[in-house]
């Protein structure tokens, strides 16, 4: 069960409300977000949920059955939005695209990529500064110094950026300069990291993990939401499977089942989803038809000369004609 209580509710309203719960033998958990005050109410015992619905500094109160309750559509029925600022806002009144490279390389390569976002109307730039890799011998970042110098140019060109972090003692020292945090595959049940971005006040976008499940997914955004953080975005980007002839089976199915069962805006990955350059485009595509709420895909001027990732990340023409099929097939839906 939740209970969404009033903003300003009185200490004595607040006081009958828990223990008329404590009386039914429910545990609760208390829960503050940028938006509101939630009482997240675990217990088996059948009861009148209009009782609790009654008392004062009660605004709403629900049943939810699945062990993810913050993040579920069974309570909030109409989608959450989150609103980066400038009039960039991503939820399902629009298409969001990201784009970017795999690692950000260097000053000249973020100026000709954001000069290339500026040019087809894309508002968010993707871009890798701490990169976990496989190997350890492989390029894994320019760092703090990097984004630093990667927040100079895109807010000067009014871009965003979205950038992976990858453990908890970087989010201080990388907040000031990333509009969207990034929770990568690696990182999706890394529950230390989850706690900490739920004390943030930034939007996160959590990617699915290698062999995650959807319901594990969910999990993830809920302890980032029960710790007060409900700027949250998840990310279908492939999963593990015993196939070879490409990088990830891309689940088209998860994005309908996602909508279905959350409020959260759901971003299609399908660089990593595919993983195959030439085929990118097509998955792009059905992710949108499939009801995506944006695409985030990896671009560089010259993929064959790319530090990471060359194997899927579209060129600029390439990126220009995805945009507009993109843009054009969104409108038609």
């Amino acid at each position: 069960m939740i209970i969404q209580i009033e903003q300003f509710i009185k200490p004595k309203e607040k006081e009958i409300i828990l223990s008329a719960i404590n009386k039914i033998g429910y545990k609760t958990t208390e829960v503050k977000t940028q938006k509101g005050i939630y009482l997240v109410c675990i217990g088996k015992k059948e009861f009148d949920i209009r009782y609790i619905g009654s008392l004062d500094g009660v605004e709403d109160v629900h049943r939810v059955s699945e062990a993810y309750k913050l993040v579920s559509r069974k309570w909030k029925v109409n989608a959450s939005e989150i609103d980066l600022g400038d009039g960039v806002k991503i939820g399902e009144n629009n298409l969001t695209l990201m784009a970017g490279p795999c690692s950000i390389e260097s000053e000249e390569q973020v100026e000709k990529i954001v000069s290339h976002l500026v040019e087809n109307k894309v508002k968010i730039m993707r871009g890798g500064v701490f990169k976990p890799r496989s190997s350890p011998y492989a390029f894994r970042g320019m760092g703090l110094e990097g984004l630093k110098m990667f927040n100079r140019v895109c807010k000067k060109n009014g871009i965003k950026i979205i950038t992976e972090v990858m453990q908890v003692s970087q989010i201080d020292d990388m907040i000031d300069y990333v509009d969207v945090f990034q929770i990568g595959a690696r990182n999706s049940q890394n529950f230390n990291l989850l706690d900490a971005l739920g004390k943030v006040d930034k939007p996160v976008l959590i990617k699915r993990g290698m062999s995650g499940t959807i319901d594990e997914l969910l999990q993830s955004a809920e302890y980032i939401f029960s710790n007060g953080n409900e700027k949250l975005m998840l990310c279908e980007r492939g999963i593990r499977t015993y196939e070879t002839a490409y990088r990830n089976t891309f689940d088209i199915n998860a994005i309908p089942i996602l909508k279905e069962k959350t409020h959260l805006p759901i971003i299609a990955d399908p660089s990593h989803g595919i993983g195959i350059r030439e085929h990118v485009p097509m998955i792009a595509l059905a992710a949108m038809m499939a009801g995506a709420d944006g695409v985030i895909y990896e671009i560089h001027e010259k993929p064959e000369e790319a530090a990471s990732d060359g194997q899927q990340t579209l060129n600029f023409d390439e990126s220009k004609q995805l945009i507009n099929r993109l843009n054009n097939n969104y409108l038609l839906k």
